[in-house]
């Protein structure tokens, strides 16, 4: 009977000692409501420190942040907007933003991977992380700060004054790309020496342009020259100094025949789209539209049919002027871009969510003017949490630069 027990308490003991590589293989990670994929190196629990490790390409590919690997140093450096934390494998502290910070665990060599404690990386990336045990999940929701931004610049002519100031701001706001109406008057290398210095701060620079009457087949050759233009720019300076879409905001609504002639007017906004389409063809440049975020309820003349997913079907990207100042609720935010964002994601297309912050005239709930900057933060996160799962998410739009940068 003694050697029995003696027996089992082996067997025991025996499958204790593998119970920390079982509970750490079924370690499940989450960023934004989806499930993250691990095709190499699997996030595994410390068993010492009892802290989730994931490997440092997540960091990167889920988070958004650039890492740097040392192997000399054995040093790991991640740079996220604002952010910048050095960490040394092995070291039980981390530099953040140059002040070092103490935290349990360190990071770690794993069969040649370099993993990093999730929690400890996420928390300093202003991320939200939630243990679900019950679901041995870690559920990662990331800040809007570090969501990608765009913002529009309608007057040309400020970047030829302080750029280093402009860029600065749209730095520390998250801007990933910012749409700079053409103004073919001002000199080219204007325009180059700000997108070399934007794309060094990892902005893009999209040409915008477009105007109500564009919907109109007298204005194809605008259209035509517009894109023209954009193209011999292009060619004429590197690759670090070239626009790198078209961004199109041409609004045929705001014409008096939009509800008097609507069929008339869709069908030649469909045909002056169908132009944009064949003259960019194969050019590299990306296509981006603004669009109202009702646009789903319009109707491809004579088919049961939306103009947004057929504009979808045609170009990279729209901006849905989503015009509100409250996330949730009724007539918000989320409410809004939800349908365009199921059509964009059956599409694999992507739909980046515009808010306003100019001076509306359409009533108290459209425009974050006057209303502070940490407001509109708050209302974005809300929006965010919501919006994060659809897969054609693609950040939100601030309307515009110079209103924005005026925002107290």
């Amino acid at each position: 009977m003694r050697k029995l027990l003696v027996c089992a308490l082996a067997i025991l003991l025996s499958l204790a000692a593998f119970t920390p590589a079982i509970y750490a293989s079924e370690v499940r990670i989450s960023v934004d409501g989806r499930d993250v994929q691990f095709p190499d190196e699997h996030p595994y629990v410390d068993r010492r420190s009892n802290l989730t490790m994931v490997p440092l390409a997540f960091v990167s590919d889920k988070l958004g942040a650039a890492t740097k690997w040392d192997g000399n140093s054995k040093q790991i450096t991640i740079s996220l907007n604002r952010d910048t934390i050095i960490l040394v494998i092995g070291d039980n502290h981390a530099l953040v933003n140059g002040k070092r910070v103490d935290f349990e665990g360190a990071a770690a060599l794993k069969k040649g991977r370099t993993m990093v404690p999730v929690r400890f990386i996420s928390e300093v990336l202003h991320a939200n992380v939630e243990w679900q045990p019950a679901r041995n999940l870690v559920s990662i929701m990331t800040s809007v700060a570090n969501v990608p931004k765009g913002t529009w610049i309608w007057d040309s002519h400020i970047i030829k004054q302080d750029q280093e100031k402009m860029i600065s701001f749209a730095k520390m706001k998250g801007v990933t790309s910012i749409y700079l109406q053409v103004d073919r008057d001002i000199d080219p290398a204007i325009y180059e020496g700000f997108i070399r210095k934007a794309k060094n701060e990892g902005i893009q620079v999209e040409a915008l342009e477009g105007r109500p009457e564009w919907v109109y087949e007298s204005k194809q050759e605008d259209i035509r020259n517009f894109i023209a233009w954009v193209k011999t720019y292009n060619s004429s300076v590197g690759p670090e100094g070239s626009f790198t879409g078209l961004h199109f905001d041409i609004e045929p609504y705001a014409l008096s025949e939009w509800t008097k002639h609507n069929k008339a007017i869709l069908e030649s906004w469909m045909d002056n789209m169908r132009l944009i389409e064949k003259e960019t063809k194969g050019s590299g440049l990306k296509i981006s539209m603004d669009v109202p975020y009702w646009l789903n309820t319009i109707h491809v003349p004579g088919k049961n049919y939306s103009m947004s997913a057929w504009m979808l079907e045609k170009f990279d990207c729209l901006v849905i002027m989503n015009y509100r100042n409250h996330a949730l609720g009724n007539n918000g935010i989320v409410e809004n871009a939800q349908v365009m964002l199921r059509e964009a994601s059956t599409l694999k297309k992507k739909i980046v969510v515009a808010v306003e912050t100019v001076k509306s005239t359409e009533g108290p709930r459209v425009s974050f003017y006057s209303i502070s900057n940490k407001v509109m933060e708050q209302e974005l996160q809300s929006a965010h949490n919501q919006l994060a799962h659809y897969a054609s998410y693609a950040g939100f739009a601030i309307h515009d630069f110079k209103s924005w940068q005026d925002m107290k």
